[in-house]
């Protein structure tokens, strides 16, 4: 393989400026929904005393995961030494650090009170996830710098693998740490279950392999640098592994349920009772899962650039909709107050919880994933995150040339 060589982007077309204008257009309106949902209270949002998560969580959590998930490719080019991914782990930790600043944006925003963050960070309660968490993400953010800067400072070279290992292993910490949030919580008969940790970490894998083969096609084709079909291909087959490794462990997860008498209540409602019924077979399992592994892999469709973009775009789209159903559709069901009795009362016990996201939460949303886009715009811009070239005669090691 050729020495690799780094080379900003100019940032000057007309494109870049658009998109770039265009996203601090979304951050600015999310901001004034930040504001208005903050100024008029709870009662603006779609939430409600049973179900104090809502999309923007949705949205946090998914940003969150998938920046464990985006430093796939820097893992596997220091960590296992696989050469052909090494000229893409620069932007692999720069998308990480992105996806994890606008997942914290979004959550710190929507959890209320933003001047309080200074409470959580000089006083821990280690007996919560969620003390454990802010030390997990601030130390992921510093490894993941000092990463990038063992990879791109020549003289540093030789420590990357070194940081390299320990930045793996404190990414899946951190996703079964945030997969955790829910597994500890015993009271929600949707969660209480250690599963969610390795699922958290699958599903990790899956989203953040998907963004990061997203954004890759999308630099390289809008600034007419050449890409690999190779290098492409690597990365979806390795994506339909994670895709079927998270259903897989989404079907353990429901199984276990299913046997278990306890949880039979909250698997009918999941899986044949409720509006998330629809969500999870047609829009998580079919759209998000059946439908892109056939893409991947099926001769028709395999070797086809299109195929390929499409079937990644509905493994996030699937992924949304399963932390959806995990979250919300977690909180929605009424919690058992007293085994083996009917509990009502003016309060919603024992019923199921309504929600239906507003406006300002979705906006909310989708001003942590501008925050993402624009630290990923300014940096190929402002530093040398992308190679020169990743066409195929530099990264196939079984190119011939024809000519």
């Amino acid at each position: 393989m050729k020495k690799c060589i780094y080379q900003e982007i100019e940032g000057k077309s007309q494109q870049y400026v658009k998109v770039v204008t265009a996203l601090f257009g979304i951050l600015f309106i999310a901001l004034l929904a930040a504001y208005y949902m903050e100024h008029n209270g709870h009662v603006v949002t779609g939430m409600n005393n049973q179900i104090v998560w809502g999309i923007p969580h949705v949205f946090a959590i998914f940003l969150i995961v998938a920046a464990s998930g985006a430093l796939n490719v820097a893992s596997i080019a220091s960590v296992f030494g696989k050469a052909a991914y090494k000229p893409l782990a620069p932007l692999s930790a720069l998308l990480a650090i992105a996806l994890l600043v606008g997942g914290l944006c979004v959550l710190l925003l929507d959890l209320g009170r933003p001047d309080r963050l200074i409470v959580a960070m000089t006083h821990f309660n280690f007996k919560s996830i969620f003390a454990w968490n802010v030390i997990l993400y601030n130390g992921f953010l510093a490894i993941v710098a000092v990463y990038i800067w063992t990879m791109m400072e020549q003289r540093f070279n030789k420590h990357t693998k070194t940081v390299g290992r320990v930045a793996f292993v404190w990414r899946l910490v951190l996703t079964a740490g945030t997969g955790s949030i829910f597994g500890f919580l015993v009271a929600r008969e949707a969660y209480d279950t250690a599963i969610l940790a390795p699922l958290f970490i699958v599903l990790s894998f899956s989203i953040g392999l998907a963004i990061y083969l997203l954004v890759l096609f999308y630099a390289y084709h809008s600034t007419g640098r050449a890409l690999s079909q190779y290098l492409i291909k690597r990365l979806k087959n390795l994506l339909g592994v994670f895709v079927a490794g998270v259903l897989f462990l989404v079907a353990i997860f429901h199984l276990t349920n299913l046997y278990a008498a306890e949880h039979s209540g909250v698997e009918n409602f999941i899986l044949n009772g409720s509006s998330y019924t629809f969500l999870f077979w047609v829009f998580q399992v079919f759209a998000g899962s059946i439908v892109p592994l056939v893409l991947f892999y099926h001769p028709t469709f395999a070797n086809q650039l299109k195929p390929t973009l499409i079937g990644t775009g509905l493994v996030l789209f699937g992924a949304f909709f399963q932390l959806y159903i995990i979250i919300i559709g977690g909180q929605a069901y009424p919690l058992v107050l007293f085994p083996e009795y009917d509990v009502s009362s003016s309060f919603y016990d024992g019923k199921i919880a309504p929600y239906f996201p507003s406006l300002a939460e979705i906006l909310l949303g989708t001003g942590g994933v501008a925050v993402a886009a624009i630290i990923v715009l300014l940096g190929v811009k402002l530093l040398k995150f992308l190679p020169q070239s990743l066409a195929e005669k530099d990264i196939n090691p079984h190119y011939r040339d024809k000519t």
